[in-house]
């Protein structure tokens, strides 16, 4: 069972492990004080990848500084890889906070139990040792305030048919909550997997051109048929399924970057990507 208070499990490993340290860091990575204009008025999605800050925190921070130039989110749903195989192809937490050198984050409850009248699992191992939810809480805290309320969902690769299913859950539940607050859909992955920096590039951008078309059938063909190692593969088909339902067909590549960028390897690299979903049913 998850403690109600989830210590870091990669502090001082993706990022740093101390308050002062780490705030420095994310003002290196977001490259100037972020302006922030009053809350989000409309809800969004974005994705970001997870690893290291070192390799993929200037990436992340594009798509941070995005969504702060659209407003304060009042919540974040996060759809996170599943590393470890451990829990249900598509797991929750419904209770506690995530403590962060920043601070602690509570999560969403009330939100969370609409995801499980929606048939998604409590399955608190998934996320004992999973790192792609914890790397994205300290950019929402830095730039949003520590107790940012939020909602962690671990996914695997299940059928089109769930992940769909799990899209129009989300598109359900954000509707409803944006009668009140709006709010951010983050799915955290990285991109191809240490294939030489060539292929990961022309790999991805090709997947990358079916995000940005939200072609839902065609992105998880490739993700099945081409073996794509995208670690957030079916969380980015849930995030899809779930712009189309909400209307978020204004699609931006706000930044594209391997492992190689910072190591200066290009025999095995990873890839990342940040991405925005904006725009709303009425248009």
């Amino acid at each position: 069972m998850m403690p109600l208070i989830r210590e870091p499990v990669v502090a001082d490993a993706f990022y740093p492990g101390s308050r002062s340290a780490l705030s420095a860091g994310l003002t290196l990575l977001l490259k100037q004080k972020v302006h922030i204009e009053g809350t989000l008025c409309e809800p969004m999605g974005l994705v970001v990848p997870h690893a290291g800050y070192i390799y993929s925190g200037a990436v992340a921070a594009a798509g941070y500084r995005e969504l702060a130039a659209h407003g304060r989110p009042e919540w974040a749903i996060i759809l996170g890889a599943n590393h470890t195989g451990l829990g249900a192809p598509v797991s929750i937490v419904r209770e506690g906070i995530w403590r962060t050198p920043l601070g602690d984050a509570p999560i969403a409850t009330e939100v969370a139990d609409s995801f499980v009248a929606e048939g998604v699992t409590v399955a608190d191992e998934a996320f004992l040792h999973e790192h792609s939810i914890e790397v994205q809480l300290p950019f929402l805290q830095f730039l949003f305030g520590a107790e940012i309320p939020f909602i962690p969902i671990c996914v695997m690769l299940p059928a089109l048919s769930d992940l769909t299913a799990l899209g129009e859950a989300i598109a359900r539940i954000v509707r409803g909550k944006a009668r009140d607050k709006a709010g951010v859909v983050i799915v955290s992955s990285d991109f191809t997997h240490y294939e030489p920096d060539e292929t990961a590039r022309s790999v991805d951008h090709r997947a990358i051109e079916k995000i940005l078309a939200l072609d839902v059938q065609g992105f998880h063909q490739s993700l099945i048929e081409e073996r794509l190692s995208i670690c957030g593969g079916g969380a980015i088909v849930a995030l899809m399924a779930c712009a189309r339902r909400l209307g978020w067909d204004e699609t931006k590549l706000l930044s594209y970057a391997t492992s190689g960028d910072v190591t200066g390897e290009s025999h095995s690299v990873v890839g990342y990507a940040a991405i925005s979903l904006t725009g709303r049913e009425d248009g």
